[in-house]
């Protein structure tokens, strides 16, 4: 439970935001149209959200669907979600009640909690954070004025919340939108690097199968993900997939071909067995959003200089992988959406499982050097556990992490990983078991993950 010390904290806060954080009557930006918008309506809760609480649902005036909670006890501190994927399809309201049912922790933990499905689907950073931040406006003005507004990013939507802790600020909007970021599983080197090792998976593969594409259908460049315009589905992608690696049978009923050309991807691209579909599947279709749709038809991708090894023979594996090099003008265009430059003006925390299959903790290790780039890297405290999952890693450790983010933000003591989880086991009592952080450690640089390679200068 919320320590009394902590709950005068939010008390004294609260006045204080009276005069220190109040709006301006020059708001600017997405959350500025809040009075234009149609007002939310309450609606049932899904699953998993405390019966205490009330939910709101909608979609804004750009097309993006969204769900709020707000709990009885609320505490003043609204939390502004930025959901992963991304997804490739529209935009539903399934999405939105599915993201608070696995965010329920924050209402039960007091939280106002809100969570745009942004308005379209696909690989598009900067409009997400648009859309969260009109959001945020449409709580202020329908819902509620919180004391604190904290931006939370979770997996892909790290790097959306990353991006938009940049965009908006006090100078950019008119008001202070955000007072710390919480960034969780995240997808944290941006577009241009955090997706290199998927143009690598993708060529590998090839290498291996010669199935994606077939010998006997049109050849393009692995680095697309798919041309414009072919439809594949996840399905069809894993059939592929299946044919060539056997990955939806025991092992014991694979050829000792398939558990060679399995055990290459697993020790040349360095992630686990179990990993290797979804992320074939990412970097075939959306590569294909982001080069047909986001990057003009050309690539921001390239493996020209990288060293592939962990094989059986790496310099046959080097000398048949087929190269690209990334089209200058698609890396520019995709760096300038979706690269963090490190200048995020609040406090900023995240966490990630050690073991993460999905967004490597060597992103990590990217982040940290963007942050010192930028001039931000005294407010980043980096925080990592050594059980969970990508998608979700214990009920205790986002409460912990909130108060350690709130009380830096209140109070001035920034946290570090030993104060974190000392303060985690007193979270389990009410959120149960789960805390898992590990205080000594540190991810290695992104490059002994994923081969170095040329970029467009």
């Amino acid at each position: 439970m919320r320590t009394r010390m902590h709950r005068g904290a939010l008390a004294l806060a609260a006045m204080t935001c009276l005069t220190a954080c109040g709006g301006s009557d020059d708001v600017r930006g997405p959350a500025a149209s809040a009075k234009d918008e149609t007002p939310p309506h309450i609606t049932a809760c899904p699953a998993g959200v405390p019966a205490t609480v009330t939910c709101y649902g909608g979609q804004d005036s750009q097309g993006a669907y969204y769900m709020i909670a707000k709990p009885a006890n609320w505490s003043g501190i609204l939390v502004m979600h930025a959901h992963g994927g991304p997804d490739l399809g529209a935009p539903s309201m399934e999405r939105a009640q599915e993201d608070l049912t696995r965010w329920s922790i924050m209402p039960r933990a007091g939280y106002a909690w809100a969570g745009s499905t942004y308005r379209q689907g696909g690989v598009e950073v900067r409009a997400a954070a648009e859309d969260t931040e009109r959001l945020r406006g449409i709580f202020r003005e329908h819902v509620g004025k919180p004391t604190r507004t904290i931006l939370h990013g979770q997996s892909w939507g790290a790097g959306v919340a990353a991006k938009g802790a940049e965009m908006f600020t006090r100078e950019t909007v008119g008001e202070r939108p955000y007072d710390g970021v919480l960034l969780t599983s995240g997808v944290l080197a941006g577009g241009t690097r955090s997706y290199d090792f998927r143009t690598d998976i993708r060529v590998v593969y090839q290498y291996l199968c010669q199935n994606h594409p077939r010998p006997n259908e049109p050849q393009y460049a692995l680095n697309l993900g798919l041309p414009a315009g072919v439809t594949m589905s996840n399905a069809a992608i894993a059939a592929r997939v299946n044919e060539c690696l056997a990955l939806d049978k025991p092992a014991a009923q694979r050829s000792a071909e398939q558990k060679l050309k399995i055990d290459t991807l697993v020790k040349v691209i360095k992630i686990p067995e179990s990993a290797i579909q979804s992320h074939i599947n990412w970097g075939t279709r959306h590569f294909q959003d982001i080069s047909a749709n986001r990057t003009g038809g050309a690539s921001p991708f390239g493996n020209v200089g990288a060293v592939y090894t962990g094989s059986t023979d790496d310099a046959a594996l080097n000398a048949g992988v087929l190269r690209y090099s990334a089209d200058p003008a698609a890396y520019a265009k995709f760096a300038q959406d979706t690269d963090p430059t490190g200048k995020i003006p609040v406090p900023v925390v995240s966490t990630k499982w050690i073991s993460d299959p999905t967004a490597f903790v060597e992103l990590d290790a990217y982040f940290l050097q963007v942050m010192t780039r930028g001039g931000s890297a005294d407010r980043l405290v980096q925080t990592f556990t050594t059980t969970g999952t990508h998608s979700y890693i214990s009920d205790p450790t986002y409460p912990t992490l909130m108060n350690a983010l709130l009380q830096w933000i209140e109070q001035g003591r920034k946290p570090t990983a030993a104060s974190i989880a000392s303060a985690c086991a007193g979270q389990e009592a009410q959120f149960g078991a789960g805390c898992a952080f590990a205080t000594d450690y540190y991810p290695q640089a992104l490059e002994t993950r994923v081969p170095a390679r040329a970029r467009p200068q």
